[in-house]
């Protein structure tokens, strides 16, 4: 695993986390799910391996979004802060736009093209 560490924070400051190493992916999810979760027509995550993500706060609360799937925010601000599920057990995704550097993070795939909204643009093309 690689030395790299990386923080980041909800708005407010009262959650944070760090990650350890490189992420498994860095890719934009068009799911209504993640839209309507962040109010956005997409979301930049990246994944790592659950034991990649320390997640510290006494205001970070949960929400079971949709059977089998946890959403973790701020109790506080309403900052969105990790995602996991069954269908990617062992992993937590988090929020690039959470991180201090987001802008070292760029994705490299869009997943649930088929939930995109017709004027969200997908990774390298123009919106159709």
């Amino acid at each position: 695993m690689s030395d790299l560490v990386r923080t980041g924070r909800c708005l407010c400051r009262a959650v944070r986390f760090e990650t350890r190493g490189e992420p498994r992916f860095i890719s934009n999810c068009h799911c209504e799910s993640c839209r309507r979760a962040a109010s956005a027509p997409s979301v930049t995550w990246a994944g790592f391996t659950d034991a990649q993500v320390t997640l510290t706060g006494d205001t970070l609360r949960s929400f079971a979004s949709s059977p089998g799937v946890r959403r973790f925010f701020c109790g506080a601000c309403g900052s969105p802060i990790a995602f996991r599920g069954e269908a990617w057990a062992g992993e937590t995704h988090i929020p690039v736009c959470a991180f201090d550097a987001p802008e070292t993070m760029a994705p490299a795939s869009d997943h649930f093209e088929n939930e995109r909204l017709p004027w969200a643009a997908l990774l390298g093309r123009a919106h159709a």
